[in-house]
């Protein structure tokens, strides 16, 4: 997902307006990424309880497909106001994505300054996210990246106001969100999580994180906290919050056309008077220019479980996955790709018959490894 806020784009629309003695410039840019793959996975958990091999046509692969709208408007004395909105489309079918909202990547305004950094409200990307993005070797690929195991399924909120600014070397930003609108984690996905905002009950869905990053030279560093307070539905209606926090560090390191990464994160979900997971990840790869056409991937990544007070949500053994990609840039905007993962004691992406991140990965039963391979296309507008 290096792409989630770096596509290529073009101008639609550039006016200037002027209003007295004013002069403010106006610009909105259309953008977009469509990315389709032809794939091969094995031991995927077919109808009961069995296993096959599957064939599939995908409308993601190193990106997510996606068009959007951004503009900015000067207002002077380095003062600018700014919008995104970003749709989510499946490039093998059409269809929309993010549970079918119009604008479900990304919806948010704000204003920026030259300053003092930027403040937006809307449907946002975490500080997680915006931290790790560029510590993960394939750049939180859509294809097999396990990005959910690595920051958590929601890793875009709802109601989200939230700060960055850049400071010399230093990065910044913080969010909070006052119902973050999704599902949130581990056990049954359709009974947790939430769009909050109920009187009475302000934790309820909430959701907050924080980032700060160095770079100089060709050294970079990040640190980062998240937290999701979803709401518990039982039987009998609304049952209390629960508590997902993680925490992550990384850093990188270039070396000629090679840049070398690793990071660690940690994670405990909880609900009332019970642990649900408490686990650590590991990741480190390398992202490698071979020529000024071809670039080579190579991470692996791998998750630990502590203690937790329902077993099954334990995995038999240390889910841990490899993956390799090749891309190759015909044009600035036009690429074609190979992308390829081994998992073991996990489904690709690190899902498990125990623990699902909503990956569709799961290993049919009694099988405890996953290989897939893809072949696709990217075009950048």
């Amino acid at each position: 997902m290096r792409d989630w806020g770096k596509a290529p784009v073009v101008a639609l629309a550039a006016i200037g307006v002027f209003a007295g003695a004013a002069h403010a410039q106006s610009s909105v840019t259309l953008y977009g990424t469509l990315d389709t793959n032809l794939e091969f996975d094995t031991n995927f958990k077919s109808a009961g309880s069995g296993s096959a091999n599957r064939y599939a046509l995908n409308g993601e692969g190193l990106s997510g497909s996606r068009w959007g709208l951004r503009g900015v408007e000067d207002l002077g004395n380095g003062l600018s106001s700014v919008f995104v909105l970003e749709s989510g489309i499946g490039g093998d079918d059409g269809t929309m994505q993010q549970g079918g909202r119009l604008f479900g990547r990304q919806a948010f305004v704000g204003l920026q300054s030259a300053t003092y950094g930027k403040i937006t409200f809307g449907r946002q990307y975490t500080s997680m996210l915006e931290a790790l993005a560029n510590f993960s070797p394939a750049a939180m690929s859509s294809l097999y990246e396990p990005v959910i195991a690595q920051i958590g399924p929601v890793y875009r909120e709802d109601n989200t106001v939230k700060y960055s600014g850049t400071f010399g070397p230093v990065s910044v930003g913080a969010h909070w969100s006052f119902g973050t609108g999704g599902s949130s984690g581990t056990l049954d996905l359709s009974r947790l999580g939430g769009s909050g905002e109920v009187p009475g009950q302000f934790r309820r869905d909430t959701g907050f994180g924080a980032r700060a990053s160095y770079a100089a030279g060709p050294f970079s560093a990040t640190v980062t906290y998240d937290q999701v307070n979803p709401s518990i539905i039982g039987n009998g209606g609304f049952a209390g919050t629960g508590t997902f926090k993680k925490a992550a560090a990384a850093a990188s390191y270039a070396i000629g056309p090679a840049i070398f990464m690793t990071g660690y994160r940690w994670g405990m979900s909880t609900a009332p008077g019970q642990t649900l997971t408490r686990d650590n990840l590991y990741w480190a790869g390398v992202y490698y220019e071979m020529t000024s056409a071809l670039s080579l991937t190579l991470d692996y990544y791998y998750q630990t479980f502590r203690s937790s007070t329902l077993p099954a949500l334990r995995p038999a053994g240390n889910p841990r996955q490899l993956m390799f990609i090749a891309d190759y840039r015909l044009s600035k905007r036009t690429d074609l790709y190979l992308t390829t993962a081994y998992a073991k004691n996990a489904g690709l992406c690190l899902d498990t018959a125990s623990i699902a991140f909503n990956n569709g990965y799961q290993p049919a039963a009694g099988k405890d490894s996953m290989f897939g391979v893809a072949l696709g296309i990217r075009h950048n507008f």
